[in-house]
């Protein structure tokens, strides 16, 4: 799902709320998520799950093309951690796959 089809699923279960109202609530939520991530904070959502920030230390890579030695910095990367409740509303909802695509044990 887009965020667009986010803002028109909203708009349509709640048809007492502008469009434009809509789509500057989910900008909002979205913005001050963000905000928080970069203050280093955490962002918990019960029942939906936890943004979090972690740190990658500065490393040597290797450019894959030419093999040469490649600094790699430090740096954050925003990590998510879904919640109990949200795990299983998907495993729950998990269509079973075909015989052909099940791999043998």
């Amino acid at each position: 799902m887009t965020k667009s089809e986010l803002i028109t699923e909203l708009s349509a279960a709640n048809p007492h709320l502008l469009g434009r109202d809509v789509e500057t609530i989910v900008a909002t939520i979205f913005n001050e998520i963000t905000a928080a991530l970069a203050r280093g904070e955490r962002v918990e959502l019960r029942g939906f799950g936890a943004f979090t920030v972690k740190r990658r230390d500065a490393r040597t890579g290797r450019n894959p093309r030419t093999g040469v030695a490649v600094a790699v910095d430090e740096k954050a990367v925003p990590f998510f951690k879904a919640g109990k409740e949200l795990r299983e509303r998907v495993n729950r909802q998990t269509p079973a796959r075909p015989a052909a695509a099940r791999v043998p044990a």
